[in-house]
Formats: structure tokens, sequence, C-alpha cells
């Protein structure tokens, strides 16, 4: 009798299925994962923005556009794939709407107001 060692081919074939089962699972999770990040990127914008603001307002007591905190000395850059939606700033407030148009499924954009009074004054909303 020959010795013969080596995998049968349903075997082969059963750890095919499973690692293709793996997969399936695997691959729309990493899809949300990267969605999560883009928005989180978005939010950081949005801080980074609101920190741009109050330096503005800081220099010229009122607060600017979008175009006045991408010059110098404030040099304000959105990140990468991210773009405004809208942005205005006048003498008592400002708001600014940041979207990531690759974002695939859900909330692809933040917003944010400050100085127009009630319970969302400042306060980060992705609807």
């Amino acid at each position: 009798m020959s010795n013969r060692k080596g995998f049968t081919l349903i075997e082969l074939l059963i750890v095919v299925v499973i690692i293709g089962i793996l997969a399936a699972i695997a691959i729309p999770k990493f899809a949300t994962t990267k969605d999560k990040a883009k928005l989180a990127s978005v939010k950081t914008d949005i801080r980074n923005y609101m920190t741009a603001q109050e330096a503005y307002f800081s220099d010229n007591v009122t607060y600017g556009a979008a175009a006045a905190l991408q010059a110098a000395p404030y040099n304000f850059v959105l990140s990468s794939g991210n773009t405004f939606k809208a942005s205005a700033g006048a003498v008592g407030s400002y708001s600014v709407e940041i979207e990531n148009a690759s974002i695939s499924a859900g909330t692809k954009s933040c917003k944010v107001s400050s100085g127009v009074g009630g319970p969302t004054d400042g306060v980060i909303t992705c609807p």
C-alpha cells in the first residue's frame, strides 16, 4: 500500500467556502469604517473652522467669510475630500456646513452655527 498525504477536494472546497463567508462579513464592515473616518474628518474641519473664526473675531471684532479664513494669517484648509456646502460670517454670528461627497451611505455633512441663539448654538450637528 502506498502512503498518500494531502487534502481531499472536499476539504479544500470547505476551506474556500469558509473564507468566502468571512470575506462577505468583513468587507461591508470595512466600508462603514471608512465612512466613519471620513465623517470624523468633516467634524474635525468644523472644529478647526470654529477656532479660525474665533481667531478672526479676536482680530477684527466680526466673524469672517470662508475666503477670509483661508488667507494668511489664519490659513484654514479643508481636509482632502471635504468641501464647503455653505458658509457665512457676520458681525455677531457665523454658520458653516461641510460635506464629504465620497461617503457612500448615511450622513455626508455636518454643520454648526454660533451666535444665533438656541439650544444648538455652537454644537456640531450631523443631520
